[in-house]
């Protein structure tokens, strides 16, 4: 018997990669759209029943490619006797096989699908209705695939999805589950771009999500602090909006009724996480006035501190081990009841509050003192050591009577310690991939520059001297490109301002500067082969790509801050011109998929050729006869499509 089942499931399989086989014989053979369908149908069988490894299902891909997936989504009139979204649902399922390996999970003809499959995720879908819910499944695993890609959190910001996620949930529609856990994926890799792209979504859903955690009385409730933190804006946000300072409400009274009542580790750990989570970015306000905020602000300030002596009072120091973010959760909420304490005007606490909690924190201080004196000198770097010397840090410079003795015990590791930190602190100054210039931006809303200052100090102009005289040296060195980059970067930015000054135009070291800031500004990208689809894409070069993380944000800063001044420096055009770099983009923007090159490629190239249209009447002429009209239309470059089509 034992033999006889063994040989069973073996035949079966046999019959299965038989089967399986003969269609993708089919698929690669069919001749015509009937005989590729019906292949198709029993592929997609196969693939739903689990019954194909990863090989296998990159030899259905090898056999099917895009194109017929494609045409079947965009297909609206299903056979005769067939469910109306036959083809678009064997579609998707295709996709969602194709998503299951990375390398096509990114690949631009998925990522061309994500408005298609946002509209699928609004489709009506009763609970009955098996073939809709089929389809929504199938783009919940397709957007999951695509979100666990390198490129792929930027994309689904970019093309709607954290809208479409947030009706979703907020409609309660079939997969709202799905929808929050996705969102949860979104706003943990891509936080600000979702919140400046959907900000009223978002807040809806944050205004849904706080009243379900006042409301419940089950275990939703412990739930929801693990969900709630993801969806905190960044500050100030959540205080200026309309809804918030009911949202605020809503967590406060929520937290409130968990932190009052008896609770395991398990339930209260994820609260006290939700608690500091509120109070880094709000302080206390989100804790009302008055009687009752009072006794809250001390019992968490309590529960803080009992949390600290229970785990570092522990002998081996390795007992904090899985427990940082519960202790630095606490850290954040002593360090509120710190400046609490120390607040005269409208203060929450009451004075015998106050000196019952610095006595308590005292306690809490001891603990963290014995922790930091069990630490091996192998955990120095570790983050949980310097948020402890954080917080004792703030404690004595408020608190200087308390803890004397044990203090000045531990001031040779103090002081070891930060000699440890500073060593480090330079060693990373002096590498080139790290280094950064004071007061250039890291991300677009970091840009803005003290026009004024920059104007009045005569220190900002010999700054600008220096800058213009170390890029041309400095981009020809191997191991310098963040450097540049900073450089460069800084550079375009303060030229902005101090076009008119002597600096940028009596001196010779200007036209090097932007030479050298064309230079490594129009290097970035070139054309590069899909493996996939063997067309050429849109990439960024190998020279930069190991510093590209460091320094993206940098070239698009650079590359906007060139456009500006494009029409400050009347040379300029000309020097642009003579670099052939309008040329040679408009040449690459022709060679490459269109899909290929990103929303905010396309921004910043159209800047650039908007400019020189618009300061240079040969510019003009010479992207239009580099097909600059028709590639402006293809890529929606409007502004520029416009500005050519002017007389």
């Amino acid at each position: 018997m034992a033999s006889d089942s063994g040989a069973l499931p073996s035949a079966g399989n046999a019959a299965r990669n038989t089967t399986l086989e003969r269609c993708l014989d089919v698929l690669r053979d069919a001749k015509n759209d009937s005989e590729q369908f019906a292949a198709l149908l029993l592929v997609t069988k196969a693939v739903r029943a689990g019954e194909v490894d990863c090989k296998t299902r990159r030899r259905i891909f090898d056999a099917v490619g895009f194109t017929f997936p494609n045409r079947l989504l965009a297909s609206r009139e299903p056979p005769a006797g067939c469910p109306e979204h036959v083809f678009r649902a064997l579609g998707l399922t295709l996709l969602t096989c194709f998503c299951t390996d990375p390398e096509l999970a990114s690949h631009s003809q998925i990522l061309n699908k994500i408005p298609t499959f946002n509209d699928i995720l609004a489709s009506p879908c009763n609970l009955d209705d098996t073939f809709t819910s089929s389809m929504i499944d199938d783009v919940y695993q397709c957007l999951g695939a695509v979100l666990a890609t390198a490129r792929g959190p930027r994309e689904l910001v970019s093309r709607g999805t954290v809208s479409a996620l947030c009706q979703v949930y907020l409609n309660n529609s079939y997969g709202h589950d799905h929808a929050l856990q996705l969102l949860q994926g979104l706003l943990a890799t891509a936080e600000a771009r979702c919140w400046q792209r959907a900000t009223p979504d978002l807040m809806a859903v944050l205004c849904k999500l706080s009243d379900t955690f006042h409301r419940a009385e089950d275990m939703t409730k412990f739930q929801m602090c693990a969900v709630l933190p993801y969806f905190m804006p960044p500050p100030p946000l959540l205080t200026q909006h309309p809804q918030g300072s009911k949202c605020l409400h809503n967590l406060y009274r929520g937290l409130a009724s968990i932190l009052s009542s008896r609770l395991s580790q398990l339930q209260r750990d994820p609260a006290l996480k939700l608690a500091a989570c509120l109070s880094q970015a709000y302080g206390a306000e989100w804790i009302p006035a008055g009687n009752t905020g009072s006794k809250f602000l001390a019992l968490l300030v309590n529960l803080a501190c009992v949390e600290v002596r229970l785990c570092l009072e522990e002998p081996d120091p390795a007992t904090v081990d899985g427990k940082e973010e519960v202790m630095t959760a606490c850290y954040i909420l002593i360090e509120m009841g710190i400046l609490e304490c120390m607040r005269e005007e409208k203060p929450l606490l009451k004075e015998k509050q106050k000196v019952q909690l610095v006595g308590t924190m005292g306690e809490a201080f001891g603990a963290v003192i014995y922790y930091l004196r069990q630490v091996g000198w192998e955990k120095l770097g570790e983050p949980f050591v310097f948020a402890s010397v954080r917080i004792l840090g703030a404690w004595m410079a408020e608190e200087t009577s308390s803890l004397k003795q044990e203090i000045c015990d531990l001031l040779p590791f103090l002081v070891h310690y930060a000699k440890t930190l500073f060593r480090e602190g330079d060693k990373a100054m002096c590498s080139p991939q790290q280094t950064a210039v004071p007061g250039v931006p890291g991300s677009p809303k970091d840009s803005a520059l003290p026009t004024d200052a920059l104007r009045r100090d005569g220190c900002f102009a010999s700054l600008m001297d220096t800058l213009m005289k170390s890029l041309p040296f400095l981009l020809p060195q191997q191991g310098h490109l963040v450097l540049a980059a900073n450089v460069a970067t800084l550079g375009l930015m303060m030229a902005r301002i101090l076009a008119s000054f002597p600096v940028l135009q009596e001196t010779p070291s200007a036209p090097a500067f932007f030479e050298a800031a064309i230079c490594f500004l129009s290097q970035a990208h070139a054309a590069q082969e899909d493996p996939i689809s063997k067309s050429l894409a849109m990439a960024v070069v190998p020279d930069y790509e190991a510093a590209w993380a460091d320094i993206r944000e940098l070239w698009f800063l650079g590359m906007q801050a060139f456009a500006n001044c494009i029409a400050l420096f009347p040379w300029l055009p000309h020097m642009v011109l003579q670099s052939s770099w309008p040329q040679d983009l408009l040449e690459l923007l022709g060679k490459v998929a269109p899909d290929s090159v990103d929303f905010e490629l396309i921004a910043v190239f159209q800047g650039i050729l908007l400019e020189l249209a618009r300061a240079s009447q040969q510019g003009k002429e010479v992207i239009m006869s580099q097909q600059g009209k028709e590639w402006a239309n293809l890529y929606g470059m409007a502004a520029l499509e416009q500005c050519l089509c002017e007389l």
